[in-house]
């Protein structure tokens, strides 16, 4: 798993060519101008918010929600992330948004027991979503990840939604 996640934080760094906007809606440039919420579904990797399938929610305001689920059960181990997060846009334009995020997760990985040190995490940060296509839009997060064992670590986080505008 280790492997995986560092494998998947290299990829991430290298991908970001692929982003070039955010949430746009209508051509509106400035967050207070969105009267109705916006919803996506797609899917977040990251040490701060999970790693599964998540729904996001831009509210008609700077604020934006995100839950993110995923379970992966083999014959003798399941491994299980869930969490959520919270964003507030800083910088937004009609295809960018830059803002300050805040995250919440637990990770489960075993048989019985945890086998997971530090499986709670709360992480603080930044990000940027991007649109890539009309409804498709992708997030890079940087954020200083605080696990309850103790350790603070800088880390990415990826996101990939689809926009239901």
């Amino acid at each position: 798993m280790k492997k995986f996640m560092l494998t998947l934080s290299i990829a991430m760094v290298c991908n970001t060519w692929l982003m070039f906007a955010q949430v746009g809606t209508s051509g509106l440039s400035n967050a207070e101008g969105l009267n109705k919420s916006v919803y996506g579904l797609g899917f977040t990797a990251g040490w701060a918010s999970g790693i599964g399938i998540s729904f996001r929610a831009h509210l008609p305001s700077k604020i934006s929600g995100q839950g993110v689920f995923g379970i992966i059960k083999t014959s003798d181990k399941l491994y299980l992330s869930l969490g959520g997060g919270a964003q507030y846009d800083l910088v937004r334009s009609n295809r960018t948004r830059v803002y300050g995020a805040g995250s919440l997760s637990y990770y489960y990985s075993g048989s019985g027991s945890n086998g997971v040190s530090g499986p709670f995490r709360i992480a603080a940060g930044v990000g940027g979503e991007f649109q890539v296509r009309e409804a498709l839009h992708v997030s890079l997060d940087g954020m200083f990840v605080f696990f309850s064992d103790g350790r603070v670590i800088p880390l990415p986080q990826v996101s990939a939604h689809y926009y239901f505008f």
